[in-house]
């Protein structure tokens, strides 16, 4: 009798968090940020729990998972529609190598030190950081580099042509909302941003889904209805 009733909660969980997983989107499989990493072991943890929990019936089971699933899902929907909220939960990449300089209170605020970091670049094929123009720590704590155009796969000096200066590019406005302090750091203003996006026939922010500078290559633009 409890091999059936096991075998009963088994199927039921299987196909709960199939539905559950399709339901709330593919980021608590990549587990893209802390807090999806967090979730995706707590579900696991819960339909696990239960299933040998011999006390706690299929009710149960059921109940918690789509209750936790509800959850989640308003967690992303708010982090969609609200960039404040979505700062809180999936949380900012920081900038750990800016122009092949390390940002010791980067590393610090990271609660990282150097051997960290290095083993970080190493494992990302980076064995020098004399190589990096730009280093990122994501929110999930993966790292993205930026290498100096020298250090590139397909070299500058294969061609026998001058080095380029290596430049990040910059979000200035995501989701109808301009980062203002972004705008800051390129000593931009506002009014000039306006202009760039009115030589585009642009008129508001509002319909800017992404707005993304970068110096020599100037104002990459997608509005909502392209997105």
């Amino acid at each position: 009798m409890k091999i059936l009733y096991l075998t009963f909660e088994l199927i039921i969980g299987f196909f709960l968090l199939f539905i559950i997983v399709k339901f709330v989107g593919k980021k608590i499989i990549n587990q893209i940020t802390p807090f999806t990493f967090i979730a995706s072991i707590v579900l696991g943890e819960l339909l696990g729990n239960a299933l040998y929990d011999h006390n706690i019936g299929v009710f149960y089971i059921i109940y918690s998972m789509i209750l936790w699933s509800i959850l989640l899902f308003i967690v992303e929907y708010l982090g969609q529609k609200f960039l404040l909220f979505r700062g809180v939960f999936e949380g900012k990449p920081s900038a750990l190598i800016k122009n092949g300089v390390i940002d010791r209170e980067q590393l610090r605020k990271n609660r990282m030190n150097l051997n960290q970091l290095q083993s970080l670049l190493r494992q990302s094929e980076t064995f020098s950081i004399r190589e990096v123009a730009f280093c990122y720590l994501e929110a999930n704590g993966a790292i993205s580099i930026l290498k100096k155009t020298k250090y590139q796969k397909t070299t500058q000096e294969d061609f026998n042509l001058p080095v380029k200066s290596i430049y990040v590019p910059v979000t200035l406005i995501r989701d109808g909302k301009v980062l203002i302090d972004e705008l800051n750091d390129l000593g931009f203003s506002e009014k000039w941003l306006k202009q760039q996006l009115k030589n585009k026939n642009i008129s508001s922010f509002n319909d800017v889904f992404l707005a993304e500078w970068l110096e020599g290559d100037g104002l990459f633009v997608q509005t909502f209805d392209k997105s």
